[in-house]
C-alpha cells in the first residue's frame, strides 16, 4: 500500500512543488549515459520527474509505480505519451523473453520503503528478470550509521509553499517511532485557503551496506558497486548491482 502522499489525490498534485529540488537525479541521469542505457525501468516513479527526464534524451523508459494517484500526475504531464506507465510494484514489470532492460532504477526513498524483507526479495528479483544479461539496478540507501531521522522534526522542516491552484501549504515531518531498522515519520500539510490538514504517515526501512550486498547477491547480481550520493556525500549509499553477462 502506498502511502498518503503518493495516493491521495490532493497530496499527490502538489508533490512535486513540496519537492521542488530534483538534483539528486542528475547522478542517475549520469548513470544512464555511462553505461549506455537506452531501455530504462524506473521502479517507484512516482509523479514520473525521473522517467520523463530520461524520456527528454531519447531513452525508452517504463514507469512503474503502486500508488495510482501519482501516475495520474504523471500521465497529465507534458511528453507523458513516451513513457510506458505500469500500476503496479516491480512484479508488474515486462519480464516477456528475451528481458528488454540496460537499466533499473529505484531513486529517492523507494527502496526504503519496500520494508518488509519478503516484498524486498521479491522486489530485486523482479529486477533480475527484467534486466538484459549485463544490465544493471541501481539504487540509494541511507546510511543508518548516520541517523539522518535525528534531524525530522518540525523545526528543521517547516516551510510554507505557495503552490498554483492551491495557495500556500504549509508542511513539516514528525518522526513518530524508531524501532531500528525501521523509522516512522508522519508528514503534515496544511492548506491554508481552505484550512484543511491532510498527513501522511511513512516508514523507511534503514538497511546496512554489508545487508543489501549480500541481499543483491542472493538475488542473482554480482557483488555491487557502492558509491557516494553526490547530493548527501557520506549519508547514502548508491548501489550499482550488474547482472552475469
Amino acid at each position: 500500500m502506498a502511502d498518503e502522499i503518493f495516493q491521495d489525490h490532493r497530496l499527490a498534485s502538489i508533490y512535486d512543488q513540496l519537492h521542488p529540488d530534483r538534483s539528486d537525479l542528475d547522478a542517475y541521469l549520469a548513470m544512464a549515459a555511462e553505461f549506455g542505457a537506452r531501455r530504462v525501468l524506473d521502479i517507484g516513479c512516482g509523479t514520473g520527474v525521473f522517467a520523463l527526464l530520461l524520456a527528454d534524451r531519447g531513452t525508452e523508459v517504463t514507469g512503474v509505480d503502486p500508488a495510482r494517484a501519482s501516475l495520474d500526475v504523471a500521465r497529465a504531464k507534458p511528453g507523458a505519451d513516451r513513457v510506458r506507465w505500469i500500476h503496479g510494484d516491480a512484479t508488474a514489470a515486462p519480464t516477456s523473453p528475451p528481458p528488454e532492460f540496460d537499466l533499473a532504477t529505484m531513486t529517492a526513498n523507494v527502496a526504503q520503503q519496500i520494508t518488509s524483507s519478503t516484498e524486498w526479495t521479491a522486489t530485486l528479483r523482479a529486477a533480475r528478470d527484467a534486466l538484459r544479461p549485463g544490465g544493471r539496478l541501481v539504487f540509494e540507501t541511507r546510511d543508518p550509521a548516520r541517523r539522518g531521522w535525528e534531524s525530522w522534526t518540525r523545526a528543521e522542516s517547516y516551510e510554507v509553499v505557495d503552490v498554483p491552484g492551491a495557495g500556500e501549504v504549509e508542511n513539516w515531518f514528525d518522526v513518530l517511532a524508531v524501532e531500528e531498522p525501521l523509522v516512522t515519520f508522519r508528514h503534515t500539510c496544511v492548506f491554508r485557503a481552505s484550512g484543511a490538514v491532510l498527513t501522511s504517515d511513512s516508514t523507511l526501512r534503514f538497511r546496512t551496506r554489508d545487508e543489501v550486498a549480500t541481499d543483491l547477491l542472493a538475488a542473482g547480481f554480482r557483488a555491487p558497486e557502492v558509491r557516494d550520493a553526490p547530493d548527501r556525500p557520506g549519508r547514502e549509499f548508491v548501489f550499482v548491482a550488474e547482472l552475469p553477462a
